[in-house]
């Protein structure tokens, strides 16, 4: 189980936590965990860059989430992921993270509907070391797809067909990230029957009716 902080426009922490987030990362010999939607909409794309030059002024090393399945990583790092579908978006922060020498990995949804251009751009970025791993099918919520169909039909129809998708396209994928964190022990037993871990959100807030999904 593995969980990742926000830092997009809407997160209410400003970058002075970010920083200081790194600055733990280094100090304390961890991988802190963070991620982000589209660059230049839900996301700023000078904040990402300056997460890059932060991670590399501390020489903190870049981790990718296929990293993370395997052993403990060496040393502190930072593991940056961007979700969901908006591969071009992605592509315009390549050379940003080529230049900090930042490997991130993509969490892709609703690939099923990308077009080849699309599914060429997501080529393009795992042949450059980023990683690609599965972020369901039409990004349902998982506890709520359960409540309304079942278990079962939730593996069949979302999670299992985003894993297998991508293999079958050679992404060797390993992890699967919840749309919007949510999760029950029971989803993550089934779910990691799968794939190798599984990834939930923390949520930044101080809004005491907001339920963090992560687990303590």
């Amino acid at each position: 189980m593995l969980c990742a902080a926000g830092v997009d426009r809407a997160v209410y922490e400003d970058f002075s936590s970010i920083s200081a987030a790194l600055d733990r990362a280094r100090d304390d010999g961890i991988v802190l965990q963070l991620y982000a939607h589209a660059p230049g909409s839900r996301s700023d794309p000078a904040r990402l860059e300056a997460i890059a030059a932060g991670a590399a002024d501390r020489g903190l090393a870049s981790y990718t989430y296929a990293e993370l399945a395997d052993d403990p990583p060496p040393g502190p790092g930072l593991a940056l992921s961007l979700d969901d579908a908006d591969v071009e978006a992605w592509t315009t922060m390549a050379p940003v993270f080529a230049r900090y020498e930042l490997r991130v990995t993509f969490f892709v949804t609703r690939y099923h509907q990308w077009t080849a251009d699309q599914r060429a751009q997501l080529r393009a970025l795992a042949a450059a070391g980023h990683d690609i791993e599965a972020h369901a099918v039409n990004h349902l919520r998982g506890p709520d797809a359960v409540d309304d169909h079942g278990m079962t039909a939730y593996l069949r129809d979302e999670v299992v067909p985003s894993i297998d998708r991508l293999r079958a396209d050679g992404y060797p994928t390993r992890v699967f990230a919840y749309p919007y964190g949510a999760r029950t022990p029971a989803i993550d037993r089934a779910v990691l029957a799968h794939v190798d871990r599984v990834r939930s959100v923390s949520f930044s807030t101080d809004n005491f009716a907001v339920v963090d999904p992560c687990p303590e």
